[in-house]
């Protein structure tokens, strides 16, 4: 079977060579625009470039405001310190996500609190967040919400669309709502990908969205934060450009900022890619039409989008039988020049993560042993 699996994924790409698991495309205006901002001389953090994608950004999301950052770590690390995420908080996320979304946390001092996810479309489950709250929070006369076993306050929730396939982001605001949580929402992996008509990235109080070398669109690096308040907004290109006060010569700072501005070399670049956003995406759900097909005729679950959503198909992944199925298909597509790799290691066994506290990640654990990404870059 699995050399079967083999062969289907070579007929797609059309390749007798290795096959990597999600390369970038680029097929449009990349050249054009990079050159462009080179022969401007502004290559740094100032450029039109970058304003065109900041407003790029926000026609294709609806977010009123964006802003761009570097990478997607930074954009989340201004976010989560925008919210109000400080030393000895707490923040909840799911536990089945990349590092950089709890690496963020700790870069504010804060304790990452790790809740189960859902089998169908590997998001935050909303019932494991209601049930948490439930069980171990208070409402303290500050207003604010504090887990009553450790005394700390529970200052944001970060709900991440995983593999470009919207969580139930908008039962997670509810819930956080009713408990003043204000809800970050990792976007990074699913620009483009809609829930119940709504992008994702813009239900929360704030969002942000990566455009690294992996990702459905790219420059390189870069980042994204979204939000519809006009604060925030400012206070996140504040302090993404090193808290510099604006004066005609001097250098003039009033608090500690970070040097996560986007270059307008890269903001070039990613201005070029998204001009292909609907393109690749089509292409990339066609790729998720024909992997539905041959997958379920094996026997064999793919992660599909849920109900009420459009998902951009950001990776493919399928569900095998138990841990063992999973690293013998693992090791025999990877040998056959076809790169799969498993689902991330949960971060709750991480080294530096393991003392956080858990609700027991039953579907986590469970996905873990099973969840494998098989090749999904646009195809030619």
């Amino acid at each position: 079977m699995y050399q079967e699996v083999v062969n289907y994924i070579r007929s797609i790409f059309e390749t007798d060579k290795f096959i990597p698991l999600h390369e970038p495309r680029f097929l449009g205006n990349e050249k054009k625009y990079v050159n462009d901002a080179i022969d401007s001389t502004f290559v740094s953090s100032v450029g039109e470039y970058v304003n065109r994608f900041e407003q790029m950004m926000c026609e294709l999301t609806g977010a009123k405001f964006a802003v761009a950052t570097v990478n997607g770590t930074s954009a989340l690390h201004i976010a989560l310190k925008l919210v109000g995420v400080r030393s000895d908080a707490e923040v909840i996320v799911p536990p089945l996500t990349f590092v950089a979304t709890a690496n963020a946390i700790h870069y504010c001092g804060a304790e990452p609190v790790f809740l189960d996810v859902e089998k169908s479309a590997l998001g935050l489950s909303p019932e494991a967040v209601s049930h948490f709250l439930e069980r171990r929070s208070t409402m303290a006369k500050d207003g604010f919400c504090y887990n009553r076993h450790t005394g700390r306050r529970i200052a944001a929730c970060v709900p991440v669309h995983i593999f470009g396939h919207p969580c139930r982001i908008d039962e997670i605001v509810g819930i956080c709502t009713e408990y003043n949580i204000p809800v970050v929402e990792d976007a990074a992996e699913s620009l483009g990908s809609l829930y119940k008509g709504r992008h994702t990235g813009t239900f929360g109080k704030i969002g942000i969205c990566s455009f690294n070398g992996n990702k459905t669109v790219t420059c390189g690096g870069g980042g994204a934060i979204l939000t519809d308040d006009d604060s925030l907004a400012g206070r996140a290109k504040h302090l993404t450009t090193t808290a510099k006060v604006p004066h005609p010569y001097e250098y003039v700072h009033d608090e500690v900022g970070y040097n996560y501005r986007l270059p307008n070399l890269n903001a070039a670049l990613a201005c070029a890619q998204l001009e292909q956003l609907e393109r690749f995406i089509e292409n990339k759900r066609e790729l998720a039409r024909k992997y539905s097909r041959f997958f379920k005729e094996l026997g064999i679950g793919l992660i599909e989008e849920p109900e009420d959503a459009r998902s951009n198909y950001w990776l493919n992944a399928i569900i095998l039988d138990n841990l063992e199925s999973r690293d013998r298909f693992l090791d025999f597509t990877n040998k056959c020049g076809v790169m799969t790799r498993p689902i991330w290691r949960l971060l709750s066994k991480l080294p530096m993560f393991q003392t956080c506290q858990t609700d027991g990640l039953g579907n986590s654990e469970w996905l873990e042993q099973r969840v494998v990404n098989i090749p999904s870059s646009v195809i030619l």
